[in-house]
């Protein structure tokens, strides 16, 4: 497993992943060319556990689309589906424990009928923040019958990843997920107001110092949540339900780092495994097309 990268460090391993760790002593390697993980450029081409209920755009779409309508709590088993994908086609280029890997056993999706495709991130990964623009892209990129959904980790508490999660599933719950996606990654590596980090830049800050669940409610502010409401939900019940219901999900699709992608329940990989960010997108895309075709 790849050591955790520390906050300090982190800008310079924009394509490294974040992982499921709590060991924050040493960076992973890039898996390519690194760059700055805080203001990230677009890429040059560019047993079963209960499921949780993700954000859905439905593709193509771009990030800010808002929300489907929650899924149910039990969804249906992962399934292959007809698609207006491309033909499925086999060269040799992407190699099963290599490229992508296997999770078995498959995992239930929340889209019967669709063929679901999921980026396990936090806000608080350099990594997941690099890699946003092609998350947007592979999202606008799948054919019309297949769903992009998005599951929060909060395997790195020190990072104050658990309040992160915590924040997109109250943002869930009162619509404006998507909408504040953009805000949430530069609230924590752009303005700084929801950053680990101490103000000097050379540590983490005090657990007693991290950012809070209401800190997070004045980044959706500008989007028509009322603050109070926003902390209320967030304390709810169905809240820490659907954090619960993420972490075995994230243990059930066998998650180490972040971002990680995942096709329909089956399938996972890493920008490190794909062999960059342009190659993701194509690998997502041949996995949709395979899935479709049923192979």
């Amino acid at each position: 497993m790849l050591k955790r990268l520390p906050l300090l460090c982190a800008a310079l391993f924009a394509l490294a992943a974040c992982s499921n760790s709590s060991d924050t002593s040493a960076p992973p390697a890039a898996p390519v060319a690194a760059a700055t993980a805080a203001a990230p450029t677009a890429p040059a081409s560019v047993a079963p556990a209960p499921a949780v209920t993700t954000t859905t755009v439905m593709a193509p779409a771009v990030a800010s689309t808002a929300p489907a309508p929650e899924t149910p709590d039990q969804p249906a088993a992962a399934a292959t589906v007809a698609s207006n994908a491309p033909p499925f086609v086999d060269d040799g280029k992407w190699v099963e424990g290599k490229n992508y890997f296997l999770i078995e056993p498959a995992q239930p999706t929340s889209h019967p009928g669709k063929i679901e495709v999921t980026e396990v991130f936090s806000y608080g990964c350099p990594a997941c923040n690099a890699f946003h623009p092609t998350a947007n892209q592979i999202a606008a990129s799948l054919p019309a019958d297949a769903v992009m959904t998005y599951l929060p980790a909060s395997f790195n508490p020190p990072e104050n990843w658990v309040m992160l999660q915590r924040a997109y599933f109250t943002a869930q719950a009162l619509g404006v997920a998507e909408k504040g996606n953009d805000a949430m990654y530069d609230a924590v590596w752009k303005t700084r107001e929801l950053s680990a980090m101490n103000p000097a830049g050379t540590g983490l800050k005090p657990a007693s110092a991290l950012p809070t669940i209401a800190d997070a409610a004045k980044v959706y502010a500008p989007f028509g949540v009322d603050p109070k409401e926003f902390e209320a939900v967030a304390a709810s019940f169905a809240t820490n339900l659907k954090m619960k219901r993420a972490d075995e999900r994230v243990k059930a699709l066998g998650i180490e780092q972040t971002p990680t992608m995942v096709v329909n329940g089956k399938y996972r990989y890493t920008v490190g495994s794909a062999g960059g960010y342009a190659q993701t997108v194509e690998l997502t895309r041949w996995l949709v097309a395979k899935e479709a075709a049923g192979k």
